[in-house]
């Protein structure tokens, strides 16, 4: 079973997400512009169904959370913005209810496929970065035994302080030998005139 047209891409509404107290939110105007309404409509029908939203699927952001989070969005008023509602997941779903238009119910599935995404994303490199703190942990006491290994290799080279041994093995004896063809002829003439 393929998936339809996408209503909003994937990228837009994961520009969106953004991660305040430490939880996945999306901002109410930023939700109002994905379901095509006003914020103001967004924000009425939210505190006229107030119960539908407890503490952990909304809440409003403080001043300097509004402050701090305009260093990253670039939206005219945003930072001066009296009002700011951050929805969780579980906020962003009851919205759909809320809110009762064909294009909501549209946008909220690619809402919750983008934090799925999300989600998955965030599990494999969670996974990725567990492996590589257990490789470090596994390798952080290899160091001083890669050393050691170093200093036996480099004691076995070096040469030793203790007198030299003789040499192992077969060595003919020394023969002094003549120095030119010259010499080797008149060694050669003496020692037939000595046998005479």
């Amino acid at each position: 079973m393929g998936h339809e047209q996408t209503i909003v891409p994937f990228e837009r509404i994961e520009r969106s997400i953004f991660l305040i107290r430490g939880q996945k939110v999306m901002l109410d105007r930023d939700l109002a512009a994905l379901y095509g309404v006003e914020t103001r409509v967004l924000n009425q029908a939210v505190r006229r169904n107030s119960q539908r939203f407890p503490a952990d699927f909304m809440f409003e952001l403080t001043r300097e959370e509004i402050r701090n989070l305009s260093q990253f969005v670039i939206s005219p008023g945003f930072k001066h913005a009296p009002r700011m509602l951050a929805f969780t997941e579980q906020g962003v779903a009851m919205l759909s209810s809320v809110l009762r238009s064909p294009r909501a119910v549209l946008v909220n599935v690619e809402i919750m496929r983008a934090f799925v995404r999300l989600r998955r994303y965030l599990a494999t490199h969670q996974a990725l970065a567990e492996q590589l703190k257990e490789l470090e942990n596994r390798v952080a006491g290899h160091d001083e035994q890669i050393q050691a290994i170093f200093q036996a290799i480099r004691q076995l080279i070096a040469p030793s302080a203790e007198t030299e041994r003789p040499s192992i093995g077969f060595r003919p004896a020394k023969v002094s030998g003549p120095k030119s063809v010259r010499e080797a002829r008149g060694r050669f003439r003496r020692g037939r005139s000595r046998g005479k």
